[in-house]
């Protein structure tokens, strides 16, 4: 069974950092790229970051540029993201996917976790 499981969201104050955890499982994880989207309440799902199957490239929104970091550890199955110097704007539900090349589209990525809440205070 294909699992992508998200973890490490939560309530934080403006300009401080939270790191988000996705852990594969049920799939080849090191031949597909992953990327983190996330959905405000109204607003469409966007794409945040992506990092290669590989982990050798990765890609920011323009929002997120300088602030969030992605890596992979693909001898764990698993994805990160860190976040730092957040604010309001990056409040909402993070979700990890996994698709057979790095995109920004979501209709590009075959499989989804469930998403974790980020909730940032100002």
């Amino acid at each position: 069974e294909v699992q992508l499981v998200e973890s490490g969201g939560g309530l934080v104050q403006a300009g401080g950092s939270l790191r988000l955890s996705c852990a594969a499982s049920g799939f080849t994880f090191d031949r597909y790229a992953i990327g983190w989207f996330r959905q405000a309440p109204g607003k469409e799902r966007e794409g945040v970051s992506c990092i290669s199957s590989s982990g050798g490239s990765a890609y920011y929104a323009d929002s997120v540029k300088g602030r969030f970091t992605i890596s992979r550890d693909n001898a764990k199955n698993m994805v990160y993201l860190q976040m730092n110097r957040l604010v309001s704007e990056d409040t909402a539900v993070y979700f990890c996917a996994a698709g057979p090349r790095g995109s920004w589209s979501p209709f590009e990525y075959d499989y989804w976790g469930k998403g974790t809440q980020v909730t940032v205070s100002s």
